[in-house]
């Protein structure tokens, strides 16, 4: 696996030769002018042209870029979609020599046929079509040698640019581009490493099993390792072409999506972060095959469930709770202005209200709160770039795939299934046992910690006055915090056993029901007949 490592100021004689080089290449396209002001801003083709020149890195750094409209102008971020990272394909001896030096076996001895003439050719990585000795049909993804050497440099030379700007145009601070480069290294590492890539593959195929129309090829691990991904065969044909010839077939594929992205998302926290057409291939049995999984997103729990709370926001056009549960999704960041993010929230969401439902581009909302979120001092995750920028992918290819069909009504369906699963007797029953085991945990450590910080705090020299009160504070604190989680425990048992006697499911779900509310209403009684005797013997 590939080492992730911030950015740092490396050895300025080390990235000097790349350094000058960048600088010449931007000098040429008139790019460096920029730092002057707007008014010498060049040509949005030129930044491109700018780019290309500069290799794979930048590439991606402009890829990365055309997501985030916060930071360019519409009319720049469109021109920096349009970079490619196709490369002239490597020679075959080059693939050879990566394969075996990876596997440590001749690649004659792990396939009985290996096409020297590529699928496809990009900047990390180049596919091949191959047959294994078992006669297992595969294709073999080879990375480019010296990629690690490469990034590094630039990732360095990119480091003191970014400080640089930010010294001669102090109006970009905010955008805080240091940071943007250290999530970009960490963004692209996780591409070239394929031990991650296959990691994920396993995680979405467990993930989306119960998905009837989508098949994920499985990772052969015999054949794969660091710098070599083999993947069974996908024998089928760009999503787009299959549409043109069946476009009857297209709802249907819309609709099997969006289900496998809300479905990761909001189960596993995992998302595909490049849904385009080149990525999705319909198989000759019409089922879905989604490939390329090096670009994928994770989000922890609370973030999934701020998450739901803002997709309901968007689709309603309340500003107010969109704006809360955006912060709460966001980086920590200093000196956000609240009240103007608030303003620019309602605005972006105006459009929203006045909109027909089925018009609702949640993609484009999500981009439009990105470029609130920047106006006012929020750091946006990674993370939610990324999903940002796979909401919009995926709207994109919805509308080209099938124009006619509702999107939002696909993502809403999905929502509502999830919804109720979320919502099951199985569910609430898990997480009731969850709550109570940690509640458990908080009662018992609860008191001896609370002791320990005031002994703590006894011992300074204000403390050493008032020891004894000190101490029956703590005691009357660490009594107080029982309380409050029994009481919480039993509150969660009556709320549970509720919702399985209502959910009418007959059988042992009304019998554990009626015993979870039967146990939290008792133990409420017991909890407060505690405290009456407690009080009265204080008295």
């Amino acid at each position: 696996m590939a080492a992730v490592k911030e950015p740092k100021k490396s050895s300025l004689l080390r990235v000097s030769p790349r350094l000058m080089q960048i600088l010449r290449v931007l000098a040429r396209h008139k790019v460096l002018g920029a730092l002057r002001g707007e008014k010498h801003l060049p040509p949005p083709h030129a930044l491109r042209e700018a780019f290309e020149d500069l290799g794979v890195t930048f590439v991606k750094f402009g890829q990365v870029l055309a997501m985030q409209r916060d930071l360019l102008p519409p009319a720049y971020t469109d021109e920096l979609k349009l970079l490619h990272d196709e490369l002239p394909p490597m020679e075959f001896d080059v693939v050879r020599a990566t394969f075996e030096g990876c596997m440590g076996v001749p690649l004659s001895d792990m396939f009985s046929s290996f096409s020297e003439t590529p699928l496809a050719a990009a900047s990390i990585a180049q596919v091949h079509e191959a047959t294994m000795q078992s006669g297992r049909h595969v294709a073999v993804k080879v990375q480019r040698p010296g990629l690690d050497e490469t990034i590094s440099t630039d990732i360095a030379a990119l480091t003191y640019l970014a400080a640089l700007v930010e010294k001669l145009s102090p109006r970009l601070r905010a955008f805080d581009l240091s940071a943007a480069v250290i999530e970009f290294d960490k963004s692209l590492h996780r591409e070239l490493d394929f031990q991650r890539e296959a990691r994920s593959i396993v995680l979405f195929r467990t993930a989306l099993a119960d998905v009837p129309d989508l098949w994920i090829p499985d990772v052969v691990k015999k054949c794969s390792c660091a710098n070599v991904l083999t993947l069974e065969f996908s024998a089928g044909e760009r999503v787009d072409v299959y549409g043109k010839q069946h476009p009857e077939a297209m709802p249907k594929a819309i609709n099997t999506l969006v289900r496998l992205m809300l479905q990761t998302i909001f189960e596993e926290g995992i998302f595909h972060a490049d849904p385009h057409p080149g990525n999705v291939f319909v198989l000759p049995d019409g089922r879905l095959s989604l490939l390329d999984f090096g670009n994928t997103g994770e989000l922890d729990e609370p973030t999934r469930e701020s998450l739901v709370r803002l997709l309901h926001a968007i689709v309603k056009g309340d500003g107010r709770a969109a704006t809360e549960a955006y912060l709460e999704m966001a980086l920590e960041s200093e000196g956000v202005d609240r009240g103007g993010l608030l303003v620019d929230t309602k605005a972006a969401l105006y459009e929203v209200t006045r909109s027909d439902l089925e018009d609702v581009s949640i993609g484009n909302a999500f981009d439009s709160l990105l470029v609130a979120g920047t106006r006012n001092g929020v750091h946006n995750s990674a993370e939610i770039i990324l999903l940002s920028r796979a909401f919009v992918l995926l709207e994109s290819m919805s509308r080209e795939l099938a124009p006619e069909h509702s999107y939002l009504e696909s993502f809403r369906e999905e929502v509502s299934r999830l919804t109720a699963k979320h919502f099951s007797p199985a569910q609430i029953k898990e997480k009731t046992t969850k709550f109570a085991f940690e509640m458990e945990r908080l009662i018992i450590d609860a008191p001896g910690d609370t002791r320990r910080a005031l002994r703590r705090f006894a011992e300074g020299d204000l403390g050493r006055i008032q020891a004894p009160i000190l101490e029956n504070l703590a005691s009357r604190v660490s009594y107080n915090l029982e309380r409050l989680g029994s009481s919480v425990s039993f509150a969660a048992l009556v709320v549970g056993g509720s919702m399985l006697l209502f959910a009418q499911l007959g059988g042992w779900h009304h019998v554990l029901g009626e015993v979870m509310l039967i146990s939290g209403f008792a133990g409420m009684l017991i909890s407060r007949i505690n405290a009456w005797f407690r009080k009265r013997a204080r008295r």
